[in-house]
Order: C-alpha cells, then structure tokens, then sequence
C-alpha cells in the first residue's frame, strides 16, 4: 500500500481514500446493530423487572428493541411480558431473566399484536412444551392475518428468516378477565374492547401495584391507531379506575403519575378526533384533512412525521360514517 500511495497523483490517491472510507460505512450501515447477549431491566419494584425499548420505528438501525417487556417473579415461576421485535431480542431477554432468577419461565404474556412486542416469542419456545402463551382472545385471527407479512418484514429489513410456526400464537386466550398464579402472587389479565388494536391486553400485578399497558399507553412516542379511535378512548377512562403505583407504556419510560399519564396521549387522541370530525363536517376529503389535522397536538411528540398523517386516515376512516 506504501509503494502505492508513492505512485499514485496526489488527487488520484485523495479520491481513492474517499472512496475507501464511503466503502468502509456504507459496509457498517449495512450491518445492523444486535441487541446485547443479555438484555438490561430494571427492578422497578420487588420482583418487577423492564426493559424499556428505544423509542423509535421498528427498524435496523435499533435491533428492532423499540418495546418495553418485561417479567414479574412469583415464589413458584416467572411470567414474561412482551419479547421484542426480533428472535435476538427474545433471546436477550431470555438470558436477562435467567440472570435475574433461576425459577422457570410459567407463562409467555402478549399485549397486542404488533411485531416489535411479539417477534421474539420464538425465544421462549422450548421442545419440552415450555411456558404457556397468553393473549386476547383475538390475538391468534390476528396473528395468523399479519404473520406472512411480518417474516417477509423480518428477512427484508434484519436479514432474518422466520418460518411461519415462528410466529407463536397464544395457547391460552383471555376472554374479559383471567387470573394468573405465579406462586404467592397473582396477576389480572384483562382483553379489551377494540382500541389500539382489536386484541390489547393488560397485565395487573396486585403485589406491587404495576399495570403493564402495552400499547394502550405510549409515552414520549406518537400513539398510533390501528383500531378504533374512539373503543380507545372509552378504554382509557376505564384503565383510570385502576389503582397503580407505576404504570409500564408499550414505548417511552415507566410512569408512577396515575392516572396523570394518561393525559397526553388522551389530549392528542381527542384532538385528532374533533379536528377529523370538523374536517369531515366541512367537506375536507382524506387526501387534505391529513395535512390540516392536529397538526399541533402531534408536534410535541417523537416520531410524529411517521405517524401522524396515518392516524388521521384511521381516524376518517373509522369517524366518516358515524351518526
């Protein structure tokens, strides 16, 4: 390389290291970060234990860690909550409970449907039978509707393939409301009506007074619709009665303010409501009204650019033909 830097022009060999160095980080910018062999949690109360996850898409540049999960420690077994957005972040997480506990893992919990909360179930999935997966009732229609194009996302995006019986399903369904025994200290599962899905699912651990939300409470991160505006807004007055001592979101750090953390998203949620009804009454089509919609109740909030102009069109979609 010495005896080429003598022979080549001065300009020639200034170009030949630019293009050297572009090389060298389009080859990093290619390889997308892992998530580490074992994922960091947080005790945030005794026995209750969270990952929170970046708050950004599900994309290559994260590992796909963008969800909070999370696992609570009874005397007899553990209950994992959500298992990230890839099969590494499962195994990540696998490895954190491990670390924490020696008791087996009992019960695989599914807040909802979407990628970055259920990709990483695989992990927990063992030849012995294993735990027991838990969802909404809805959650395994909704699965099977999304799985072929969540392992095409998942080969496309992180270059890793799935099969389709990857994607587990929940063997365990909760109709309204269904309690769990993790030895010494029962959980509430309670399936909602449609709101941020058609298959949410809180976790409620009586003990320490912790409600797992999943995506029913985003904080810092733009809510997003992917059911009905108005089934989440009913839902959230609900989840106020709850008596919470800290309150785990699916995106955005563990809040002890209750039902105060709810306000946020509450206000922008309706915000998008009223400004789409407004728009509708107004004779606005779709193709405007999600360039003139709240745009300054979603201002304050990440990620709104990705968001934000398809909520409104969830919203028109949903608030179009009501009555």
């Amino acid at each position: 390389m010495a005896e080429l830097r003598l022979l080549l022009p001065a300009a020639l060999r200034a170009c030949l290291a630019a293009v050297l160095l572009a090389a060298g980080a389009a080859v990093r910018a290619q390889a997308p970060p892992v998530p580490p062999a074992v994922l960091p949690v947080a005790e945030v109360a005794p026995g209750v234990w969270v990952h929170t996850g970046a708050v950004d898409d599900w994309s290559p540049r994260n590992g796909g860690d963008v969800a909070n999960l999370g696992f609570i420690v009874g005397s007899r077994c553990v209950a994992v909550i959500d298992t990230g957005g890839t099969p590494a972040v499962g195994q990540a997480l696998q490895r954190a409970v491990a670390a924490a506990t020696p008791l087996p893992v009992c019960y695989v919990i599914n807040s909802h449907v979407h990628p970055d909360h259920v990709l990483g179930n695989v992990a927990f999935r063992t030849a012995a039978g294993g735990p027991q997966f838990v969802g909404h009732a809805r959650l395994a229609d909704s699965l099977a509707a999304r799985e072929p194009y969540y392992r095409q996302a998942l080969q496309r995006e992180f270059g890793t393939v799935m099969l389709a019986a990857d994607i587990v399903p929940p063997g365990l369904p909760v109709q309204g409301r269904l309690e769990l025994d993790l030895g010494g200290r029962v959980l509430q599962l309670d399936a909602w009506p449609t709101a941020h899905t058609d298959a949410d699912l809180t976790v409620y651990d009586r003990r320490s007074r912790t409600l797992f939300l999943g995506d029913l409470l985003f904080v810092q991160h733009l809510p997003v619709i992917d059911g009905s505006l108005n089934g989440w807004l009913k839902v959230m007055q609900q989840l106020q009665a709850f008596d919470v001592a800290q309150a785990v979101p699916g995106h955005g750090p563990v809040q002890t303010a209750w039902p105060a953390a709810l306000q946020p998203q509450q206000q922008y949620l309706e915000a998008v409501r009223a400004g789409t009804r407004a728009a509708i009454k107004a004779g606005v089509p779709l193709s405007q009204a999600v360039g003139q919609v709240a745009p300054q109740a979603a201002a304050p909030w990440r990620l709104a650019d990705s968001f934000h102009r398809r909520n409104v069109t969830a919203a028109y979609a949903e608030l179009e033909w009501e009555e």
